[in-house]
């Protein structure tokens, strides 16, 4: 029999879910053995409707992206109104009002002189892809031969593309099929303590001539296992960067967009990267959209008559129109509404209601940085079994790893909020 045939009352799914399911293919599952996914026929505020009449309030905002909640009513309005005009043209030779205004608007946001130029694109991913190149290609416009490799950080994640998983963390697993696929980059922790210092000021001084940038997550490393670090990390980043000349590549997919308590965490942190690569919540969790920004002194260095020198990237639905107008609505949101207000009051529930936990014996530790709560367990046997749990305590929390984490909307409101940390207690407490 084919994967995923296990029975899951298919008499009682919809005709497309009983008819479809067996030609999909899920990301980062083990289709032989995995639980048959959810059906889902809706999605509301900060919940997800199933086609069996259950609903879920969703303690991630689909993977981190729906920040203003499902479903609001500025965003889809604005999408509407663009579908009417103009669903889609390519961004080669032509440009379209909803980019060139959200362009501009970002760079506004960032509010870092110089950083002022956007290359946009579909994925975080790729979004890190095109930091990628940017950073090596900017060295060997300007003649400089040998600086082909970036610096990364254990815990991290950048993507699963090529380029992306060849600077994230490559003993977590998730990557080790690839071995050899990627090109080989230099990994190494954090600067966080004397010690790990140490080991980065010596790895830079002995590859520096070959190293064309560094790239980290700031202040979280997320899929790698929500991972907090400090704003004197970053400094000693940005120091380092500056004594051997290399780009300084913040990858704020997760972080962007006020997931930490600021509307960047660089801001928070107060430390200004060269590239900066962001995504997942743009466009609110409507439509994919990704963009790369980058200071003007790294475009320059393409800025030339000859035409080898161009950054040779152009994904086919790169600054799509629809998702622009969704982000640019989404921006309207965060200047109208209070949002990061919103996110100061959900990380002072999230530290009151998880702190419990640490006290279980199955728990590791306990953190939270703004909008992010995260319960590390010592171990995890059975990670579906530990999903199925929380869905029938009427949450979707998806744990990964030995990481049960929430990344809520920051519209959700206190009874769900409350709701949500009461699950993992209730859950956690069983596993005692």
């Amino acid at each position: 029999m084919s994967g995923n045939t296990s029975k899951n009352n298919d008499d009682a799914m919809p005709l497309w879910y009983a008819q479809g399911r067996n030609h999909i293919w899920l990301p980062y599952a083990q289709m032989k053995t995995a639980i048959p996914p959810l059906a889902v026929a809706a999605t509301k505020g900060c919940r997800i409707v199933l086609a069996d009449g259950r609903e879920l309030i969703d303690g991630i905002a689909s993977w981190w992206t729906a920040c203003h909640g499902y479903n609001h009513p500025h965003i889809r309005a604005a999408v509407e109104r663009q579908l009417g005009v103009m669903p889609h043209v390519m961004f080669g030779g032509v440009v379209h009002e909803q980019a060139l205004t959200l362009a501009r608007r970002l760079i506004g946001l960032l509010g870092v002189r110089g950083l002022d130029r956007a290359f946009f694109s579909d994925s975080g991913s790729v979004a890190v892809e095109v930091a990628l190149k940017m950073a090596v290609q900017y060295w060997h416009n300007r003649g400089i031969r040998g600086r082909r490799r970036i610096l990364s950080f254990r815990g991290a994640y950048h993507g699963d593309t090529t380029g992306a998983m060849a600077v994230s963390d490559q003993q977590d697993g998730l990557h080790a099929a690839f071995a050899g696929l990627a090109p080989e980059q230099i990994t190494v922790d954090l600067p966080a303590d004397e010690k790990t210092t140490a080991v980065f000021e010596a790895t830079l001084e002995r590859h520096a001539a070959e190293l064309a940038a560094i790239i980290v997550e700031p202040l979280v490393q997320g899929a790698g296992g929500m991972r907090v670090h400090d704003a004197a990390v970053l400094h000693r980043l940005r120091t380092a960067a500056d004594r051997y000349q290399l780009l300084l590549i913040f990858d704020e997919i997760f972080t962007g967009f006020g997931r930490t308590g600021a509307m960047f965490a660089f801001q928070e942190a107060n430390v200004a990267p060269d590239i900066i690569a962001l995504s997942k919540a743009l466009t609110g969790g409507t439509l994919p959209l990704a963009v790369t920004i980058a200071r003007q002194s790294v475009f320059e260095a393409f800025w030339s008559d000859d035409p080898t020198k161009a950054l040779m990237h152009g994904p086919t639905f790169m600054a799509n129109p629809l998702a622009c107008a969704a982000a640019n609505a989404s921006l309207d949101l965060f200047e109208r509404e209070p949002r990061l207000a919103q996110v100061a009051h959900i990380a002072r529930a999230l530290v009151h209601g998880l702190e419990p936990c640490r006290g279980l014996p199955c728990v590791k530790d306990v953190r939270v940085k703004g909008a992010v709560g995260v319960v590390e367990l010592h171990r995890v046997d059975d990670l579906d079994a530990l999903r199925q749990r929380f869905i029938s305590e009427g949450v979707f929390i998806r744990p990964f790893g030995r990481v049960v984490y929430l990344t809520p909307a920051f519209t959700i409101d206190g009874d769900e909020l409350v709701t949500l940390m009461d699950a993992i207690w209730r859950v956690m407490s069983t596993r005692a």
